[in-house]
């Protein structure tokens, strides 16, 4: 069969930011989310599916602090009602929570994969569909439910395969009660001057001494230091307990702290933390902790959670050179109804067939197949060497 040449109107399909996923790599990223969320399910957290739109009242109510411009909206056509597609997946959690999860007892440990939708790029993104694993633990405060989190933030990298990744920690209270005095516009100058690190833009001076604290544990206690007469010095006390902790649940050789951290400190009211690793420009990881939230939704309780970016791992696995283990898949010259194809259908391995040797092993190729078997000699794909049987003989097994 001969492809016909593609017609103009499909030769930029999609729209901006979005994108296709071929087998390959939707396999990868289906394995990689998997093996987050078998670790999470270890953990003691059940998954939930959420949908992609919701009423834009109701995100708005989890995410009042988000700009209006990263949310895509529209008009629902059976109700009238303005929907958006979600922007983050928080606000749905607390939303079941609030409303169909209530009467169960706390802590309620919940997971969830989806993809959340954003109309403006971060800092290294060029993608606006955001692929997502992630946890919500609601009912556990303050240090207990974050040293949780923490602990299976790291636990689910490491068994993504990630050998090397940092979390960096901060507490959001600390820029806020520093700006808490000024108006919001002013909040707003500052913290972005804080995010950009830029120094002259903060007379301040304890603001600015706070682009220096970011390091290990003898930062934190020379911020500590500095911010025990200021309205930051709980928060900053807070911070050093936690980071004290975590260190004792063995999580120290992975740890950075930031007295400076200020991305989303509108929003978390505590610990905030995210977690890098070599190959990606952005945070593989970004959590907090948002204990005002789920009030906004009528049910006062203590929240935190974390959510990994799918594509940010994917990015560092690769610069690790992890690669998946190899899925054994067989094209089987014969039949489609040949005993060869259902006896290792039965044993869980795919199989397709081929009507002949040269067109099968082009075809296993091309679509990731491993092997080929031709009159029950087995050839490897990518070779086309006879080899002897991966597969051990079901009658030897018996």
């Amino acid at each position: 069969m001969r492809a016909e040449p593609l017609p103009r109107s499909l030769e930029h399909p999609l729209p901006a930011g979005m994108r296709d996923l071929l087998p390959e790599e939707a396999a990868a990223r289906r394995n990689l989310a998997r093996r987050a969320l078998d670790r999470f399910a270890l953990h003691g957290y059940g998954v939930v599916t959420l949908p992609v739109f919701e009423f834009a009242e109701v995100l708005e109510r989890g995410l009042g602090t988000l700009d209006p411009a990263d949310v895509l909206r529209f008009v629902e056509p059976e109700s009238g009602e303005v929907a958006a597609l979600r922007p983050d997946m928080t606000p749905q959690i607390a939303r079941v929570i609030a409303t169909r999860l209530r009467d169960r007892p706390a802590p309620f440990r919940l997971a969830y994969e989806g993809t959340v939708l954003r109309r403006r790029s971060g800092r290294a993104r060029k993608h606006r569909q955001i692929p997502q694993v992630g946890v919500e633990l609601a009912g556990v405060a303050g240090p207990e439910g974050d040293l949780e989190l923490l602990a299976l933030a790291a636990d689910a990298l490491r068994g993504a395969g990630l050998p090397r990744f940092t979390i960096d920690i901060g507490d959001a209270g600390v820029v806020r009660a520093l700006l808490a005095p000024l108006p919001p516009e002013r909040q707003l100058d500052l913290s972005s001057a804080l995010a950009r690190k830029d120094d002259a833009a903060i007379e301040d001076p304890t603001l600015r001494s706070l682009l220096a604290l970011c390091g290990g544990r003898e930062v934190l206690v020379e911020g500590v230091r500095r911010l025990e007469r200021t309205p930051a010095g709980a928060p900053a006390q807070r911070l050093l307990a936690l980071f004290d902790a975590a260190v004792g649940r063995g999580l120290g050789p992975h740890l950075v702290a930031d007295l400076g951290e200020v991305r989303g400190f509108a929003y978390y009211t505590g610990t905030v933390f995210h977690a890098y690793a070599p190959g990606t420009g952005d945070a593989v990881v970004s959590g907090g902790r948002y204990d005002e939230l789920l009030a906004r939704f009528g049910y006062d309780s203590p929240a935190a959670g974390f959510a990994i970016d799918l594509d940010r791992a994917a990015e560092s696995l690769r610069a690790a050179g992890v690669v998946d283990e190899r899925v054994i898949r067989v094209v089987v010259v014969g039949a489609p109804e040949a005993a060869a194809i259902s006896e290792l259908r039965a044993r869980g391995v795919p199989a397709v067939s081929a009507s002949d040797r040269a067109s099968g092993l082009a075809w296993a190729r091309a679509w990731g197949f491993t092997h080929l078997v031709d009159r029950g000699e087995w050839v490897d794909a990518a070779s086309g060497a006879t080899i002897a049987p991966p597969l051990q003989d079901r009658r030897t097994e018996e």
